[in-house]
């Protein structure tokens, strides 16, 4: 391997810092963005909602059976 001189070695260390700085702040974004819950709930209201309304009537229902049931015995 060749020898290099010391002003390439601290050219190298400083571009090899700037890509890990660029890359450190590219990985904190996108980890702000995956993990930003309240964005994700904005961007699946309608889900949610009918989701939370199948939820309820599944629930309901089944209180509603087990009272039925109760009267029966």
């Amino acid at each position: 391997m060749a020898q290099r001189s010391p002003a390439e070695i601290r050219a190298s260390i400083e571009e090899n810092r700037q890509q890990l700085v660029h890359s450190v702040n590219s990985a904190r974004t996108e980890v702000a963005r995956i993990t930003d819950w309240r964005q994700h709930i904005a961007d699946h209201k309608q889900e949610l909602q009918i989701g939370a309304a199948a939820i309820g009537f599944l629930v309901g229902s089944s209180l509603v059976l087990k009272g039925l049931r109760r009267r029966r015995r």
